[in-house]
């Protein structure tokens, strides 16, 4: 068994020797747990302020959404008055002008469209005219519907009857005439003064007017015109 023995250490292999001092261990401790309690403090004021804030700026908010809530009810009812006003003042003539310019407005449209069918009618009614013509002179019998209608119906009352006729018409329909109303007595007169492709048509003191004037009269009234047949010629 082998046992520990001191050794001495000689004062050559010592080195460098600090004193060491041993401060006040109660004084420390104290240093430190006020400090600690500082430190609490500081964080203590630091929540308050915040709090502080926080309150103060909700607040503010509060505040100042009544503020505005306020003064837009105000500026509503302000404009909403000034519109009252404007309805009751300015604009109840602006209306009434309006109105007017509106009346007078659909007034001129409706004068134009009539001109415009009037127009219309008129351009169609020469039309008419022209293609007329150029029937009568290039059919000698179109007249031939027109004199037996007539003649159909004054027969019913009567057994005698007087066609006054153009002489170019008298040319080309009296013996038609005379086959086909053999029934009846009749008297063909060739007359130069009824234009071509018209005739009148008389027995037992009934006279039917079939002249090209008056059946083109009786067509344009119908349609609201009042146009004789021979006026001068829009379409050449």
């Amino acid at each position: 068994m082998t046992r520990n023995q001191a050794r001495f250490i000689p004062g050559e292999e010592l080195g460098t020797v600090t004193d060491w001092s041993f401060g006040d261990v109660d004084k420390a401790s104290s240093k430190f747990a006020a400090k600690l309690a500082a430190q609490a403090l500081a964080e203590e004021q630091a929540k308050e302020a915040v709090v502080r804030q926080s309150s103060f700026s909700e607040g503010h908010a509060q505040g100042y959404a009544e503020g505005y809530a306020q003064g837009h009810a105000q500026a509503t009812l302000e404009g909403q008055r000034q519109l009252n006003d404007y309805i009751a003042n300015e604009g109840a003539t602006a209306a009434q002008s309006f109105a007017g310019l509106f009346a007078s407005a659909q007034a001129q449209l409706a004068e134009s469209e009539q001109v415009m069918a009037r127009g219309v009618l008129e351009l169609a009614c020469e039309i008419a005219r022209q293609v007329l013509r150029h029937e009568m002179s290039s059919n000698p019998n179109a007249l031939q519907p027109v004199v037996r209608e007539a003649l159909s119906v004054l027969a019913i009352d009567s057994k005698a009857a007087l066609v006054r006729m153009n002489p170019l018409d008298m040319e080309v329909l009296s013996e038609v005439l005379r086959q086909e109303f053999s029934n009846l007595s009749l008297t063909l007169l060739a007359d130069s003064a009824i234009s071509r492709g018209g005739c009148l048509v008389e027995a037992a003191g009934t006279v039917v007017d079939g002249t090209l004037d008056q059946r083109w009269k009786k067509t344009v009234a119908a349609l609201g015109l009042d146009a004789p047949w021979d006026e001068p010629d829009a379409i050449a």
